[in-house]
């Protein structure tokens, strides 16, 4: 049976999950707690990757070389910069970008040297289940995890996610982002920090790749305020309600 890995870079990010794991097994690798279980009928590996693409990358290798995933979920916040984003809406990915990537002179920006290629797709299958998902999983949640007017209605939005090494907190700097992105003819929607590197080592191994982030901020200079109040009452919430609806969704092979 084809075993799913569902990552998130923080611990409240994943909270909920790990209650639904049957038989969950607990196994330390590379600096990691993975838990192995059953979830819906199908073997699942829930693991915190930590911050940033360094992290992110060395997990997802982990879990395709030592537990033989075969698929990948990940989930979490992320920073929103595209135009008609806002806070408690939630993108999901269609395809990563590094925005700190700049091998130049040598190649292109943007451009992951030797790949010939600044983006890395999701696949698509799975990307389009988890867009389902995420509109009947929101739909179940109800309005009582949206606090006074913050949250007024959640929208779904599916596009390109950026990436890099860095907590985007200031309006110049998505600023510079957008305009670098977009002078390449590239539109992010969200910013983070641990996506394009997950998506690249998925690529290498020809792993299927899905990506859901729910927006906690418009990564400017209140995104560190109350992140973490956002990421337990709003963010955790709609990820269980929505990879619950993912894994009953998903077909069994």
């Amino acid at each position: 049976m084809t075993t799913l890995a569902i990552v998130s870079a923080l611990l409240d990010e994943q909270k909920g999950l790990l209650d639904q794991l049957q038989h969950p097994t607990k196994r330390e690798r590379a600096g990691r707690t993975f838990w192995c279980g059953q979830w819906a009928g199908h073997e699942v590996v829930l693991v915190l990757s930590k911050v940033g693409k360094v992290a992110a990358a060395s997990t997802t290798a982990t879990l395709i070389e030592a537990f033989g995933v075969e698929r990948v979920l990940f989930t979490g916040v992320a920073g929103g910069i595209g135009d008609g984003v806002k806070v408690g809406d939630v993108v999901v990915a269609d395809a990563f970008i590094q925005h700190d990537m700049d091998s130049g002179p040598l190649f292109p920006r943007f451009e992951i040297p030797l790949y010939g290629r600044a983006t890395l797709d999701c696949d698509a299958a799975l990307s389009a289940l988890l867009l389902e998902a995420v509109h009947a999983g929101l739909a179940g949640v109800g309005d009582h995890f949206h606090r006074d007017s913050l949250l007024a209605y959640a929208a779904v939005h599916s596009g390109l996610i950026a990436s890099g090494d860095q907590f985007v907190c200031d309006p110049l700097t998505v600023h510079k982002i957008r305009t670098d992105l977009q002078s390449a003819g590239h539109q992010a929607l969200a910013v983070e920090m641990e996506g394009a590197a997950v998506a690249q080592v998925c690529f290498d191994y020809g792993i299927p790749f899905a990506a859901m982030r729910t927006i906690s901020d418009r990564a400017d200079a209140d995104a560190h305020m109350d992140f973490s109040a956002f990421v337990q009452q709003v963010a955790s919430p709609y990820a269980l309600a929505v990879v619950s609806q993912f894994m009953q969704s998903l077909p069994k092979r």
